[in-house]
């Protein structure tokens, strides 16, 4: 029997899009660091490095990849969120100057989406009237709180995923018998990178298959190269 007159509450739908910001910094910085610091062992180790020569790589590698990746992440995001304020500013000038215009302009975009023309006017008159520049930001330009550019969050989850995935060759290197570091590094890797490509897929709403499949075939192609110029240059005595 359905009992009517109680109050209930609503369930909120989960979407996966509300990963995508951290989501994208922490995958690529952890694959990163796995996959680089990994490929870059297995080259070493298979140019016939000593165990000394191959703990120092990799921790070079995590240090440097992880600077790396913090300024290239802060750099780029730093560029996008200037774009984002330029972009307000000229909405804010425009506001102050041309409202009426503005106002036809986000009428104009909801009659795109489907409303009426007298709808679509008395939509953006309230919302304009309650805050204008968040309503053109928002409709106009696309600017959610969820697209808001943070360079500092970005750049310190990269560094710090990256770190993550280096540390396991790094720790390989540190603590498993020279001879047998190459194909312990093969098989620690490749099961780290299906991980990760699974979590990345279960995170974004993908298949999970694909997501563990392009990661490990990228990843094996990597090490594979490495290993092979590493060889070939340590026969060659360089």
């Amino acid at each position: 029997m359905v009992r009517t007159g109680l109050p209930f509450k609503l369930q909120q739908e989960h979407h996966h899009h509300g990963n995508i910001g951290w989501l994208r910094a922490s995958v690529l910085g952890a694959n990163d660091g796995l996959l680089s610091t990994a490929s870059l062992l297995a080259g070493v180790a298979a140019g016939r490095a000593s165990h000394e020569q191959i703990l120092l790589a990799g921790v070079a590698a995590l240090v440097a990849g992880a600077f790396a990746m913090a300024a290239g992440e802060y750099v780029s995001v730093s560029s996008q969120a200037d774009t984002q304020l330029a972009d307000l500013e000229i909405e804010r000038r425009e506001l102050r100057k041309n409202p009426d215009k503005e106002l036809l302009e986000l009428r104009d975009i909801y009659m795109a989406r489907g409303l009426d023309e007298a709808l679509a006017q008395q939509v953006a008159a309230q919302l304009m009237q309650r805050d204008a520049l968040a309503a053109h930001a928002r409709d106009e330009l696309g600017l959610t709180e969820m697209a808001t550019a943070r360079p500092g969050e970005a750049a310190l989850a990269s560094a710090a995923s990256f770190v993550c995935g280096a540390l396991f060759p790094v720790l390989i290197a540190a603590f498993v018998f020279h001879s047998e570091v190459l194909p312990v590094l093969f098989m620690t890797t490749i099961l780290l990178l299906v991980i990760l490509g699974v979590a990345a897929a279960k995170a974004g709403g993908a298949s999970v298959m694909k997501g563990a499949l392009r990661v490990v075939v990228w990843g094996a192609f990597s090490m594979i190269a490495t290993s092979l110029i590493g060889h070939l240059l340590g026969q060659a005595a360089i």
